[in-house]
């Protein structure tokens, strides 16, 4: 009987196979897994800017918005450590089809969800989904990408997630004021269920039963991915004020366009794709942190300010060259050291720091802008750029 756990997804067979084509990153699995990584960040993006709003619509404050946003985050934080091992031993596709089905699920039912407890409770099932499926998905593409070519690669991948954020969030907040939100999140669970399609379709390699070994029960982190995931965390943090406040910030001081901000904010995200990872692959993260950090810092500090649309466009574009240029650097940085075996739990350390920046901003943001307003909590912000800035420092001078 064949085993069913998988490890490489879509390898060749022969070594010559394997000579030939080990340079080629546009595959057709590498394409289906962009494809599927698309359409759930599109359902995903769509419900960003507009779960606040839906909060706020059942009757929630700013404290509420930031529970409700954070604790997603959360609930995908303490499950990425299990999708790691999952991803190892019950295989990649039985972790990423779970994870989009338990997506697609969550986030249908906000459309029958009349009570911010019960918004609540399903956030965190989402998060759940969230961690399994964006865990699988990120190792998946990984296994796929030469490794030669995994800086490159991991940023055509990101293109597919920045393709959503280009749409999602505009998407989301247009049909928000045309559809009810009940409409509005039924749309976003068909956009997993693509997801969902395209995933199945996928060829998973089938392996021999792995080597059975004693497992740690506190091995919840990759120790090789530890530093590039810390300085992930303290930019991330920037992107929980900006998920779950600038919405309402904006409308605050009578400034429009923040769908504009969205859409501005990804299209600068896609254009350091092209060029970022191969910067990474030639010259190494020394070449492209320091900068896109940089980026990133000048964009909280104008919206801080913030005193016209031109200036909320500027720190999008900004915000967005800088992310973008540091994200798949790090996430690159974070697999490249790990073992074979340990690819798995290396983007789950990757992504659970992710996610803890996300959730640890929304959560203290949504203090900091009811007691101090919102302009206070990009000051913050850029402090925790400056930190991580800091940080990364310490790690060069120590080497």
């Amino acid at each position: 009987m064949n085993d069913w756990r998988e490890f490489a997804v879509g390898e060749p067979q022969s070594q010559n196979i394997i000579d030939a084509t080990k340079e080629k990153i546009w595959t057709k699995d590498f394409i289906l897994i962009c494809l599927a990584n698309f359409f759930v960040f599109l359902g995903f993006q769509m419900t960003l800017p507009t779960i606040p709003l839906f909060v706020e619509h059942l009757g929630g404050n700013d404290q509420l918005i930031g529970l409700v946003v954070g604790i997603f985050t959360f609930a995908a934080l303490m499950v990425r450590p299990f999708a790691g091992h999952a991803l190892e031993t019950k295989g990649r596709r039985f972790v990423f089809l779970l994870g989009l089905a338990i997506f697609v699920l969550s986030v249908g039912s906000y459309s029958f969800i009349a009570s911010i407890f019960l918004l609540f409770m399903m956030r965190v099932i989402q998060g759940i989904g969230w961690g399994f499926s964006t865990t699988a998905s990120g190792t998946i593409a990984t296994d796929i990408i030469p490794a030669s070519r995994r800086g490159e690669g991991m940023g055509y991948y990101g293109l597919s997630g920045n393709l959503a954020l280009a749409f999602g969030p505009s998407m989301g907040l247009l049909l928000a004021g045309m559809l009810s939100f009940r409409h509005l999140f039924l749309i976003c669970a068909v956009l997993g269920l693509a997801s969902l399609l395209f995933a199945s379709n996928i060829t998973y390699k089938k392996i021999g039963q792995p080597q059975v070994q004693a497992r740690n029960k506190w091995d919840i982190y990759e120790k090789s991915a530890l530093e590039p995931s810390i300085l992930l965390f303290f930019l991330t943090v920037t992107f929980g004020g900006i998920a779950s406040f600038l919405p309402l910030y904006t409308a605050q001081k009578g400034i429009s366009g923040i769908q504009w901000y969205f859409l501005l904010y990804a299209l600068a995200l896609m254009v350091t794709r092209t060029f970022a990872g191969r910067l990474y692959d030639r010259k190494g993260h020394q070449a492209v942190f320091i900068p896109g950090a940089a980026l990133i810092f000048i964009a909280m500090l104008l919206l801080a300010w913030l005193p016209s649309n031109a200036i909320l466009f500027i720190a999008a574009i900004l915000y967005g060259l800088g992310f973008g240029t540091v994200q798949p650097a790090l996430q690159a940085w974070s697999v490249e050291k790990a073992a074979k075996n340990r690819k798995g739990m290396a983007n789950a350390t990757f992504f659970a720091f992710f996610d803890l920046g996300v959730g640890v901003g929304a959560m203290v943001f949504g203090q900091i802008g009811h007691w101090f307003g919102y302009s206070s909590i990009y000051i913050t912000a850029a402090l925790s750029v400056l930190i991580s800035i800091s940080f990364y420092l310490y790690i060069l001078h120590k080497k």
